[in-house]
């Protein structure tokens, strides 16, 4: 009997190769790393439209970081406690002349001339809501805060799914504010991500879910978020049925954000923090997967929808 592993690995290989005959993707040698043409970013500029308008009555504010994070903004999270595999940190050369020619013979030897690297301030963000956590340290306004935000992000897990990226973007709508508030944020998001997927003619189905936690301690933290359901994901196939992909995430944080940077509520509480995040790529991944490589001969509804 063939394995899950033996069917949905040729099928990775497959659509990724399809991708690339077609021209929407642009390989770069680095699996999970890849150049898009003018017809794929097209499709993510009118995706991102979409989104916009799904959210617009809510009046958010709207905030665009960079993929870079403070790194001591970064210690701040548990980031580096519970996902060290998928973290990304930037480092540079800060050496003076002699060491610039140790690093040159290392490099022309084949040997590690990496450790010639030294960290710098900066770290590469995990999630596109990261950077909004230390900008909102005090006390929120009185119906707390919903906030828009799109960015690239990093996650360091090379892979022949080609909905598997090292780098890609996230849009997000995060709410700050009470528990209720909070929790409600999500529950409203699962149902209207569901529908603005199902309205551009995607199968999306939501699962109960968790983090990719690190280690023996992940597990269990693994099990407690499933068990107090605080993730849903909408699920769609892409490269195959068999194994759906997760092209949303839904997340109700607790008061995990609200906690590690001292946000409060106007009534003094540590506020609670949930979010949506819609992953670009992987919405268009799946609309290529499911009604073509051209999309002028999308159905009409689709093009509608999508205001193609």
């Amino acid at each position: 009997m063939c394995s899950s592993h033996d069917t949905i690995t040729p099928a990775y290989l497959a659509y990724q190769k399809e991708l690339i005959e077609a021209g929407l993707f642009i390989p770069s040698g680095v699996q999970g790393l890849y150049g898009y043409s003018g017809t794929f970013e097209g499709i993510i500029e009118h995706i991102e439209r979409a989104i916009t308008r799904l959210g617009e009555h809510l009046h958010p504010e709207v905030m665009r970081f960079p993929p870079l994070i403070n790194r001591q903004h970064y210690l701040g999270t548990d980031h580096l406690e519970t996902f060290p595999d998928l973290m990304g940190s930037v480092h540079s050369f800060m050496g003076n002349e002699k060491d610039h020619l140790e690093l040159l013979h290392q490099k022309e030897q084949g040997k590690d001339w990496s450790k010639a690297l030294q960290a710098t301030e900066v770290m590469l963000i995990p999630a596109a809501c990261y950077p909004l956590y230390p900008t909102a340290t005090g006390t929120l306004p009185e119906h707390g805060r919903i906030v828009d935000l799109r960015s690239f992000v990093f996650r360091h897990e090379p892979s022949v799914d080609p909905a598997r990226m090292q780098i890609f973007r996230q849009r997000e709508y995060v709410r700050l504010g009470t528990p209720e508030e909070a929790l409600n944020h999500r529950n409203y998001w699962l149902q209207r991500g569901e529908e603005m997927l199902h309205s551009i003619g995607l199968d999306a189905k939501p699962v109960v879910a968790n983090d990719p936690f690190f280690g023996r301690g992940g597990r269990v933290m693994a099990a407690t978020q499933r068990e107090q359901v605080l993730k849903y994901e909408l699920v769609v196939p892409i490269a195959t049925a068999e194994k759906p992909t997760a092209v949303t995430s839904c997340n109700y944080h607790l008061d995990h954000f609200g906690h590690a940077f001292h946000i409060r509520t106007s009534n003094g509480e540590t506020a609670h923090s949930a979010c949506i995040g819609f992953g670009l790529e992987r919405i268009a991944l799946a609309l290529f997967k499911t009604h073509g490589f051209a999309p002028k001969q999308w159905p009409a509804s689709v093009r509608k929808n999508l205001e193609l």
